[in-house]
């Protein structure tokens, strides 16, 4: 299947990123991941597919469960650094919505945050399912929409600065889109044939400091690092002034950020 104009911007924010996520925004990914492996049934002796594995966080979480680990990745970076994380598990370099692996291949898959960056969630979703043995169960999450507080952050710091976001950063297609709700992930989900879905809200606070929060966008990490990146200098060092100024909302005693988080974690049947 072609890739969207969608997947190639995704493509191009994540190059050459693996060492610039792995300081900043992995840390707050890394959050739901014992729970994502807990609601696909990894432990002692799985095989699990973990898909979109970036820095190896679930890779290496599942491996010490016991699990027998494979993990993929659509950046090259990011498996190089999955495969020193994890060096047992069967790391490779992989695209949705193809995935290098046969039919009913798996005990569980997970995808920790991964269909935030498809062009198309459904077919990525039915991918999952089909190398998913049968009765064995896929489990992803995604960020809620809206957005919880200490998450809008950054994009309040874009908005107030006047940037919007560019052409070459393209949106989801409306067809392709579904909404960031507990329901409307759990459809999303059956939609791609799985059943007894289950999809729960999952909050938490990620503790950072300014300067490592303002690290990814910085670089170019993610959809928002693009669209900073993309301005020029005296326009980043506003948006800057803003997050600067924003920030201290959520600051807490010792210089630490207090970020409010909501995501969705989703798990059906194969």
């Amino acid at each position: 299947m072609a890739r969207t104009g969608f997947d190639e911007s995704e493509r191009l924010a994540w190059e050459g990123r693996a060492d610039a996520y792995a300081g900043g925004f992995a840390r707050l990914c890394a959050y739901t991941v014992p729970a994502l492996l807990d609601a696909a049934g990894v432990g002692e002796g799985t095989r699990v597919l973990d898909v979109g594995t970036g820095t190896g966080t679930a890779a290496v979480l599942a491996g010490e469960r016991g699990a027998k680990v494979a993990a993929v990745d659509a950046e090259p970076d990011m498996v190089a650094r999955a495969a020193l994380a994890a060096p047992a598990a069967d790391v490779r370099l992989a695209v949705l919505p193809g995935l290098p692996f046969d039919d009913d291949a798996f005990d569980a898959v997970v995808a920790n945050f991964v269909l935030n960056h498809v062009g198309r969630p459904r077919q990525a979703l039915t991918e999952l399912r089909r190398v998913t043995r049968p009765g064995a169960r896929v489990a992803a999450t995604v960020w809620a929409v809206p957005s919880a507080a200490g998450q809008a952050l950054l994009g309040r710091a874009v908005q107030a600065a006047g940037v919007t976001r560019p052409d070459h950063v393209p949106s989801l297609a409306p067809e392709d889109d579904f909404p960031r709700t507990e329901r409307g992930f759990a459809e999303l989900l059956g939609a791609a044939g799985l059943t007894d879905v289950v999809c729960d809200a999952v909050t938490w606070e990620h503790r950072t400091t300014a300067e490592e929060w303002w690290s990814g966008p910085a670089a170019g990490v993610a959809t928002i690092g693009r669209i900073v990146t993309s301005q020029p200098p005296e326009v980043i060092a506003l948006i800057k002034g803003h997050f600067a100024s924003l920030s201290a909302e959520f600051a807490a005693p010792g210089g630490e950020l207090v970020l409010p988080h909501t995501a969705l974690l989703a798990h059906g049947r194969a």
